[in-house]
């Protein structure tokens, strides 16, 4: 675990521990910011940072700050550490499991769904039904606990049967750990924190659909990855030498082969990085064929 902190912004296959530092330092900031200015008197200035980051529940507000959808599922309650502190140790097991068999770009993805279905359903309820008016506050919501839903409850789709060993309780299946979260907020989602638990909920069938679909064959998180792949291409410079071909020397003839059937030690590398990064599925035919043929040497 240490490692993969000390690293983890240079090691491959480690969104996990990205998200959680991504969620710590924007927790320590507004800290920051919440103290000195509550100190000085100047409140207010934390609450407006504040209410740029936060969901707020009336549809109309919501409209005029489009970016809370995704912003809310990084800052959490500061009045107490707990809020951040359980939401990032569940992320952390099931996170980590989740990447061991699909890669870190499905995870952010997943991530990223569920926050956006907890804030709909946030939303929605809000919007739709008087019941929650009277029991949502106005100025709006923070926490991953949506997003962490998604995983959690995603990874137990994937691998109900997966055993984590717990202290006090010894062994148990993930899908019933995922159960209990279940339980626990749908009884919650008539209660004081009824908007959070009714975004868990959220979260939570996103997991589910998520999962279902990409064992379907759909990836609905491809758009995200896209659009992150993208963001990625805008900070990394194309390299300026020019390359220039000479017309190869006659070979002697040999058996034609595939231009898949052969591969050097460093294309095999990447692929096997590829696979590490964004899972087997993510390799194109052609890799696939390397890959193969490399196996039989």
């Amino acid at each position: 675990m240490f490692d993969e902190f000390k690293n983890a912004f240079q090691k491959p296959n480690n969104a996990h521990v990205q998200l959680i530092f991504i969620n710590v330092l924007v927790f320590l900031v507004l800290a920051v910011f919440y103290v000195f200015s509550t100190a000085t008197g100047f409140s207010d200035f934390f609450k407006l940072i504040h209410s740029q980051l936060a969901i707020p529940a009336p549809v109309f507000t919501f409209l005029t700050k489009p970016w809370t959808l995704i912003s809310y599922a990084f800052v959490h309650d500061l009045t107490g550490i707990f809020h951040i502190l359980f939401n990032m140790l569940v992320f952390y097991w099931f996170g980590k499991l989740f990447i061991e068999y699909l890669g870190s770009d499905k995870l952010v993805s997943l991530y990223l769904l569920g926050a956006i279905a907890g804030g709909i359903s946030y939303l929605l309820v809000y919007n739709t039904i008087p019941f929650y008016q009277g029991r949502i506050p106005a100025d709006g919501m923070v926490g991953a606990s949506a997003a962490v839903y998604a995983v959690l409850v995603g990874t137990a789709v994937l691998l109900p049967d997966y055993t984590f060993f717990l202290l006090f309780l010894g062994p148990i299946k993930i899908k019933y750990i995922a159960l209990f979260y279940i339980v626990l907020s749908f009884l919650g989602s008539v209660g004081g924190n009824a908007g959070g638990n009714v975004a868990h909920l959220g979260g939570a069938l996103m997991g589910l659909i998520y999962i279902k679909q990409l064992q379907a064959g759909v990836n609905w998180g491809g758009w995200i990855t896209a659009t992150l792949d993208w963001l990625r291409g805008l900070f990394v410079t194309e390299s300026k030498v020019k390359v220039t071909y000479r017309k190869a020397e006659p070979k002697p003839s040999r058996p034609p082969t595939s231009k898949a059937s052969k591969a050097t030690q460093d294309e095999i590398d990447t692929i096997l990085d590829k696979i590490s990064d964004r899972g087997y599925e993510s390799l194109s035919k052609e890799e696939k064929e390397k890959l193969f043929n490399a196996s039989k040497k």
